[in-house]
């Protein structure tokens, strides 16, 4: 029995001591096809879809979409072929042909592109609807087979706007919102996707821009609301790459450029990571945060270039068929315990 000191309050999910295990996925884009195949390649030799062997989903972004269609149920492999198969619609690229495009034809792509980006949204926020929804469809977050946690953010108050199941009795709004509202707002990035106007006309963007690295948001729920005890969590954190590059001593907009985006997301990244361990502990009484986010060369993946999806995929399957071995007795010897949502949604007559 894991009881006493640690217990938060009456409501916390305090009965015995067991097993509870973390999964947490960034943000980044098309760069998302390297965690979905991750995943992939981990599903395979697994009976039910990976999502079932996890008691807590926390997603921030393309890892917020993931998060969702793993807690309603959708495989790897579906949520893969999403990013294989819809990316470059999503990111208007579906008639480019990287094997035979020409640099001239690169270059004047690149300039329209950069344009576009200037004056407003690079991509179609509609397009990007469609096609969530054709993997999501109807669902609620209530439907959610899993407890989940996904970032987005509120421009107009200035503070973090979290959906979350209703896995404690103060939850009683996000598990009626539609999983689609979810996934739009959390990965509405600024300048790439307009903001997102839910079904309740709540304007939202990207969690990215707070904590594309939701691990310590995660590592926080699971010990303050949800009451878990840091000894019994394992925590799986999926990112879509670290870039690897150096800071000039006296760097001007010249020359960080867009690599202001990879600078500060690597601060917010990596301060999550030092307050998840020190939560968990970890390394000092256990070994209980595993994370795996392949070193890239600075600039060679972006958020939407669709041409190095193949790559991306090859990578997390490489990933993945490394760390197997360590991670199936940690997270995937049995599918986690059922969730028990507090607060359900009315059934439908049928």
């Amino acid at each position: 029995m894991s009881l006493g000191g640690d217990k938060l309050n009456d409501s916390l999910e305090w009965t015995t001591s067991k097993p509870r295990r973390i999964l947490c996925i960034d943000g980044g884009g098309i760069k998302g096809t390297l965690p979905a195949a991750i995943l992939k390649e981990l599903e395979t030799d697994l009976q039910n879809p990976i999502g079932d062997y996890f008691d807590l989903i926390a997603g921030t972004s393309t890892g917020g979409i993931l998060a969702l269609g793993l807690a309603l149920g959708r495989s790897a492999e579906e949520l893969l072929t999403l990013y294989e198969t819809r990316g470059p619609t999503i990111f208007g690229q579906e008639n480019l042909d990287p094997d035979t495009e020409t640099w001239l034809t690169k270059r004047l792509r690149s300039f329209r592109d950069t344009r576009r980006h200037l004056t407003g949204p690079k991509h179609d926020a509609d397009v990007l609807a469609s096609e969530l929804k054709s993997v999501l469809q109807d669902a609620r977050i209530g439907d959610a087979k899993t407890r989940l946690v996904i970032p987005a953010w509120d421009p107009d108050h200035r503070r973090p706007y979290i959906y979350k199941t209703a896995h404690h009795e103060r939850l009683t709004t996000d598990f009626r919102k539609p999983a689609l509202d979810a996934a739009l707002a959390t990965a509405a990035a600024p300048t790439y996707f307009r903001r997102h106007r839910t079904s309740d006309d709540v304007g939202l963007t990207d969690g990215g821009t707070w904590a594309n690295n939701p691990v310590a948001i995660a590592v926080v729920e699971a010990i303050t609301i949800l009451g878990w005890h840091r000894g019994d969590i394992q925590v799986l954190s999926l990112g879509c790459s670290d870039e690897v590059y150096m800071l000039p001593e006296e760097p001007g907009l010249a020359q960080l450029n867009l690599g202001l985006l990879s600078l500060y997301g690597d601060g917010q990244s990596h301060g999550a990571l030092g307050m998840a361990k020190l939560l968990l502990d970890h390394p000092y009484s256990g070994e209980r945060l595993h994370r795996i986010s392949p070193a890239v060369p600075a600039g060679f993946f972006s958020l939407d270039d669709t041409t190095k999806i193949k790559s991306l995929k090859g990578m997390g399957i490489s990933a993945a068929r490394n760390a197997k071995p360590h991670l199936r007795k940690l997270f995937f010897e049995q599918p986690a315990h059922p969730f028990t949502p507090i607060h359900s949604l009315p059934e439908v007559a049928a």
